[in-house]
């Protein structure tokens, strides 16, 4: 019998959350997977206190990236876009110079789940997970159908038990 969690910590603290599109195109009123992004996490409920689009430019976020991890009471940031191998997929290269600890374990079930759905061109995603100043940073692409699958499969399940991770004082 499967449970609904793999964790037996069922855990239902709220998660704050920031939502970053990155995207040369998208705006706040075009951004269709930043949106099925916020209405999975706050179906779940969870907060989303900080919502961006940024155009796809290494310094415009890293500038996010950087802001998001001292402040704001962000608990996870959460990014769609930018994770291809085209000149403009900046997004894989900024966040994972910032990981402190990475959750190498997420882009490869990512890649895996993926092929279930589109076949070989799951090879080009270049998603990453991991921590970044006691923050959970994730990077998906950016179609809607890839946030979708990385949220219910992957982030949703396991985000209140990564936060907890972060956020336990082991003594």
């Amino acid at each position: 019998m499967s449970l609904p969690f793999p964790h037996p910590d069922v855990d239902s603290r709220m998660i704050c959350c920031g939502v970053i599109t990155v995207s040369d195109t998208r705006s706040p009123a075009t951004d269709k997977s930043g949106k099925v992004m916020q209405d999975l996490l706050l179906a779940e409920g969870h907060e989303i206190t900080v919502y961006r689009v940024v155009k796809d430019d290494p310094a415009a976020i890293a500038a996010l990236l950087e802001r998001f991890g001292v402040g704001d009471g962000l608990d996870a940031v959460l990014f769609n876009g930018g994770t291809g191998i085209a000149p403009r997929d900046n997004t894989y290269d900024v966040v994972v110079r910032y990981l402190e600890k990475t959750l190498p374990g997420f882009g490869e079930i990512f890649r895996m789940l993926s092929y279930d759905e589109i076949g070989s061109r799951a090879i080009t995603s270049r998603a990453v997970a991991g921590t970044y100043r006691g923050k959970v940073i994730f990077s998906v692409p950016g179609s809607s159908g890839a946030v979708r699958l990385a949220m219910t499969k992957l982030i949703l399940p396991e985000l209140r038990h990564l936060v907890k991770q972060l956020t336990t004082i082991n003594k």
